[in-house]
């Protein structure tokens, strides 16, 4: 497969793979363990990785979300807890949601995963994906099981990142962007009723050619792979969105 196919084939994957633990049972309660609720952890959690920076970084970052619910998911958050600290746990929540479901998938599909994704993000530019940046500051595990989810995160990371640029190209909002990805999601990124767009045939085709273009800057990212990388890369997305319906926990 090419790297636009590539780019096809795990957007869908990647995108519920990495996060897949920001709600888990088990990251909410260790949030509340550090006396965070959930959307809480999550913003310092993934905010975090940037540092201890102003809300107006994390606003950049967290693009999709309206600036009002930063406030409450980092500012105030943030009075709470060290974000950089807060990161570190929340990294180690995925990690532990890792080991309690990819446990049935052949360590060899894992490792060759982490290998591809940890060169795609390698080649990545810095200063400009601030989410990725902030994830490849964390050292590679050697554990194959958390490499693959750290490595699936960062892919996660990049396409949303990228989406970002493609979304502004094509001249959408991001309150547009969120209402045509899902309503629900709408809601949960900060938005209100009175802020739900007008839906034309212009604007639902600009959100088309935004998710095009999307795949199309992933793919450039992508051409660092040879075509056994690419596979790689297929197999263990395919892998582990597959054991989301059926985990297992990883022993011995």
């Amino acid at each position: 497969m090419n790297s636009t196919e590539l780019a096809d084939a795990v957007a869908h994957s990647i995108q519920y793979v990495g996060m897949s633990f920001y709600f888990d049972p088990a990251t909410r309660e260790l949030g509340k363990e550090l006396g965070l609720n959930a959307y809480e952890f999550y913003g310092l959690g993934r905010g975090g990785t940037l540092g201890d920076v102003d809300v107006e970084v994390v606003i950049g970052a967290f693009y999709f979300f309206h600036p009002r619910h930063l406030e409450r998911m980092w500012t105030e958050a943030r009075t709470k807890a060290d974000p950089v600290q807060i990161a570190k746990a929340y990294l180690q929540s995925a990690y532990s949601f890792a080991d309690r479901t990819f446990g049935a998938i052949d360590r060899s599909v894992l490792d060759a995963f982490a290998k591809a994704a940890f060169k795609v993000a390698a080649s990545v530019e810095g200063g400009r994906h601030l989410l990725v940046d902030g994830y490849k500051k964390f050292d590679v595990p050697v554990n194959p099981v958390h490499a693959a989810y750290l490595g699936a995160i960062l892919m996660r990371e990049l396409r949303g990142c990228v989406h970002i640029d493609a979304v502004d190209e094509m001249g959408l909002a991001p309150a547009e962007a969120v209402y045509l990805q899902d309503v629900n999601l709408f809601k949960m990124h900060g938005y209100v009723e009175d802020e739900v767009p007008e839906v034309t045939p212009e604007l639902a085709a600009k959100k088309d050619e935004a998710e095009i273009l999307t795949s199309s800057l992933v793919a450039r990212y992508f051409d660092v792979l040879d075509d056994v990388e690419r596979q790689s890369l297929a197999d263990g997305a395919k892998a582990m969105f597959d054991a989301l319906a059926e985990p297992v926990a990883v022993t011995g």
